[in-house]
């Protein structure tokens, strides 16, 4: 199994609420019940004040690397992230478990 881990900051003076957020949330949201490699998904806002830590995570897992490769260049995969290309930028981790 793969663990696909990934942590979004939301630009300089954007908020959860926004609508393009919420737009992109709803996307991401939606690909664990229509890309069918995805075996585990669950996604949060964070809900600590540190000073260090990131906004919003994902944490999904796939059977294996080609599963996890066929994800990631899935067309709705690639149309979430667009969205949040307008407003975030993240940090990813890829690990075997």
């Amino acid at each position: 199994m793969f663990r696909h881990l990934v942590l979004f900051k939301l630009n300089e003076g954007v908020k959860p609420d926004d609508a393009r957020v919420e737009a992109g949330e709803a996307a991401f949201a939606a690909l664990a019940g229509r890309i069918d490699d995805v075996k585990f998904w669950e996604q949060g806002w964070n809900v600590s004040d540190r000073p260090i830590a990131y906004d919003f995570a994902i944490n999904s897992a796939f059977e294996d690397a080609e599963a996890l490769k066929r994800y990631v260049e899935h067309p709705e995969h690639q149309a979430a992230a667009a969205l949040w290309r307008e407003f975030a930028t993240w940090i990813v981790a890829d690990y075997a478990f």
